[in-house]
């Protein structure tokens, strides 16, 4: 027999998610070999992620079978506020299994998702979101200009050129510095990259003011959860290569795959040696400026009038 009643009978009110879930991918089998550093990767997506993003969210991290130590850190980020939805996997499911929960589950309208190797700068979320809210019938929007296989965006391309309220202009234009970084990162060889960046040009498209780049890609996208839930269940018998599925179903059925005009997301891969490398170029650049400023302050018309501005300053205060 039941003694008293529930005490939840008595709550007048429960919680309300935000609008937009952000979901992480992670899997972390162990801390060694091209694992070694995945978890500093990890930790560095999910605060950047949290830094940059400029709309409110929840967070809902998928662990797919990560060893131990993941597995601890992403309970005390959960446990310490920073994490509003956890799911812990026994077993790895794959990226498609992984998928089928959290586009099933995310509790927000706009599932903003990532892999865990992903590195986010400000403004990532709005300027994604405003893509996906501009544009008609979007599938996706990935929020970052790269090199995506034109195959796979070939309704979106269709779409532009026979829609009159469309402005589309064909060009080389991604930069080369950033064409080149996001490339590099996937492990291909510069030479490739080069001959690819000169022999391909790229799709821009404008609707209602807003630009965006032709193309999106499954490792970070941003997409309403009524969309993706279209494509529910994924059925991969691997856990990786068969993601492609997501890319082909979309522009099979006619959606529209966009890309953020600026770089506000990079692929990390499995090292934190691309932030060394930022770092280090920031330091040289500011002591480059430091050692211009000196020379210039060192030119005898600009020593001679600064100096008596400071001498009239010394008067002023002092005299």
């Amino acid at each position: 027999m039941r003694k008293g009643q529930n005490p939840a009978k008595f709550v007048k009110s429960v919680a309300k998610p935000e609008r937009i879930t952000v979901a992480v991918l992670s899997y972390i089998p162990f801390l060694s070999g091209f694992y070694a550093e995945s978890l500093d990767v990890l930790k560095v997506c999910l605060n950047s992620l949290r830094e940059g993003a400029d709309l409110p969210f929840d967070l809902l991290v998928f662990d797919n079978g990560s060893c131990e130590e993941a597995r601890e850190y992403l309970v005390a980020e959960k446990e310490a506020g920073r994490i509003q939805y956890l799911i812990l996997s026994e077993k790895n499911l794959g990226k498609g299994g992984a998928w089928n929960i959290i586009f099933g589950g995310a509790p927000g309208e706009i599932i903003a998702y990532a892999d865990s190797d992903v590195l986010f700068y400000p403004g990532w979320l709005s300027r994604s979101v405003e893509i996906l809210e501009t544009f008609p019938n979007v599938g996706m929007v990935t929020s970052r200009p790269f090199h995506t296989n034109p195959l796979l965006y070939s309704s979106t391309l269709k779409w532009a050129k026979e829609t009159k309220e469309v402005a589309l202009s064909q060009g080389k234009f991604i930069p080369w510095d950033i064409y080149r970084e996001f490339d590099l990162s996937l492990g291909q060889p510069e030479a490739e990259i080069r001959l690819r960046y000169e022999s391909t040009d790229y799709w821009m498209v404008t609707y209602k003011g807003v630009k965006a780049f032709v193309g999106a890609s499954h490792w970070q996208f941003v997409a309403y959860k009524s969309i993706l839930q279209r494509f529910l269940p994924f059925s991969m018998s691997r856990p990786m290569g068969q993601v492609r599925q997501l890319d082909e179903r979309m522009n099979a059925q006619g959606y529209l795959r966009l890309m953020v005009p600026d770089p506000l997301v990079m692929n990390l891969s499995n090292s934190t040696k691309y932030l060394e490398d930022r770092y280090q170029k920031s330091v040289s650049k500011t002591k480059t400026r430091a050692k211009g400023l000196k020379r210039l302050l060192e030119v005898p018309i600009v020593k001679k009038v600064l100096l008596k501005v400071y001498n009239s300053i010394f008067d002023l205060y002092y005299s």
